[in-house]
């Protein structure tokens, strides 16, 4: 193993444009992504497709969500008063240095030096397995995908499918070096590579006393958490060690049991395009003499509270991350998910993270890296309105910038000057004929008989590399019309 990162890489990354050229230009990882998430869409529309009333769920869950965040106080409250009364303890986090502190705490005091994870986004958000590699305990991820990326010192490109950006052939390489006791003649069979993972993650498994996990829900009417997962994995996780610490956002709360239904029918067919999820966990408090003796949950903020002030955008909060909108966006399916600078790719990411981390430099960007082809919002199964948000977040980003001098304020008042004078008009038009004279470029693809405008100068440079900007025409329309009219 490669050894922790002593860093959190997403913190502190550039801001998506730049992030995202290097991505662009592999090859190899645009086809991993689009082979990938081209399977997810289909599996998921042919299960979608069976449910005749997939639209009416789709409203219960948005509905269940925003009753949840009109009162999430008072669902909080009854959620640690039934942890509590089943025998766990509750924990508040007001930001990732807070949580950090109370898990690495509760783990040392353990005794313990290494513990096992299920995969858990919040986790990955504080940067949790930095923090306890600061105070000498080694998490080992045991989701196959999340121990892929974790074997390589990488970081998940998708909220599903960390590993999404590998293919076999990479993941043979990856165990073949990396995991002790690998055959030497291992090849890139799934089967073959499943069971090197296996075999590798008993070990762990069978000598861990401490677990750490996320929750998909957490239904406050029980005091009862939820993990939902395809290989078992986390199940291992949540019976066997004698301490389970569980770090989830505080949006995952839901009201009742009763809830819950709509979720388990969503969720599968939204993320993994299964009519039933394979391994669903469910347990309330302590057991005496079943699964874990010492259940501690920690309650995260981290930006959630902040995020629920505002009336568009914490409609983000909704989200069950079932990651269907990375599968269905152009922009994700070209970049990945390492271009986000973010634990939250894609869609959800970009309305996400600005809310979570206003202050980092990617956070103002990402609102922008989107075609606002409102694919994501109709696969997303609480109904989240992504476009909307995109373009009030964008607008927030604007507005921060309000007072600072930039080469597209200045041509946005240029255009203003121009256009709010009918002679100053015709005169720019008539400029810009002229320039239809001269050698500008190939020939269009999309205006027959003009040429292609090679570069725009400026803050255009960037919208001229990536679309074919037509020429000025030869003769502007106010012309024509005069001539028209004299000729007739």
């Amino acid at each position: 193993m490669s050894g922790e990162r002593t860093d959190v890489v997403w913190l502190g990354s550039p801001a998506f444009p730049k992030a995202a050229e290097k991505a662009l230009a592999d090859d190899r990882l645009r086809g991993n992504l689009r082979n990938a998430t081209t399977t997810i869409r289909g599996k998921r529309a042919r299960v979608v497709g069976e449910r005749p009333d997939w639209a009416e769920l789709r409203d219960a869950g948005a509905a269940i969500k925003d009753a949840t965040l009109a009162d999430l106080a008072g669902h909080l409250e009854r959620l640690e008063a039934e942890v509590t009364a089943a025998g766990g303890t509750v924990h508040w986090a007001r930001d990732a240095a807070e949580a950090n502190r109370i898990v690495t705490g509760l783990v040392k005091a353990t005794g313990e030096t290494e513990v096992v994870k299920v995969k858990s986004m919040a986790t990955q958000e504080i940067g949790l397995n930095e923090a306890l590699a600061a105070e000498g305990v080694t998490a080992h991820e045991t989701d196959l995908a999340e121990l892929i990326v974790q074997l390589a010192d990488d970081r998940p490109s998708h909220i599903l499918v960390p590993a999404i950006h590998r293919n076999r052939a990479e993941i043979r390489e990856l165990f073949a070096r990396q995991v002790p006791g690998a055959p030497a003649d291992l090849t890139d069979d799934p089967a073959a590579l499943a069971e090197v993972a296996r075999r590798y993650l008993r070990e762990r498994f069978l000598a861990a006393r401490v677990a750490i996990s996320g929750a998909n829900f957490m239904v406050a009417e029980t005091g009862t958490l939820v993990v939902l997962e395809s290989e078992g994995n986390g199940r291992m996780c949540l019976t066997l060690p004698e301490t389970l610490i569980s770090v989830v956002g505080i949006e995952k709360t839901i009201p009742t049991w009763r809830d819950l239904e709509v979720f388990l029918q969503l969720l599968p067919r939204s993320s993994t395009g299964e009519r039933m999820n394979p391994y669903t966990t469910v347990w309330t408090g302590v057991t005496p003499g079943d699964g874990p003796q010492d259940f501690h949950l920690v309650l995260l903020d981290n930006g959630r509270t902040e995020a629920l002030a505002d009336e568009i955008g914490r409609s983000a909060l909704r989200c069950i991350r079932c990651s269907a909108c990375l599968n269905v966006c152009p922009v994700y399916e070209r970049t990945g998910g390492h271009a986000y600078g973010s634990v939250y790719p894609g869609p959800i990411g970009a309305i996400l993270t600005p809310q979570l981390r206003p202050d980092e430099e990617v956070s103002a960007s990402l609102p922008f890296a989107s075609s606002l082809c409102g694919a994501c919002y109709e696969v997303c199964p609480v109904k989240i309105d992504i476009p909307r948000a995109l373009i009030h977040l964008r607008e927030k980003a604007v507005d921060a910038k309000r007072g600072h001098p930039s080469a597209e304020r200045a041509a946005m008042k240029l255009a203003a000057w121009t256009l709010g004078n009918p002679r100053r008009l015709s005169a720019a038009q008539n400029v810009a004929s002229l320039t239809a004279r001269l050698p500008l470029g190939r020939p269009s693809r999309t205006w027959p008989g003009r040429r292609r405008i090679k570069r725009l100068p400026g803050p255009g440079r960037a919208w001229s590399r990536t679309r074919d900007v037509p020429s000025p025409p030869p003769q502007s329309f106010r012309r024509w019309w005069r001539e028209e009219g004299e000729e007739q």
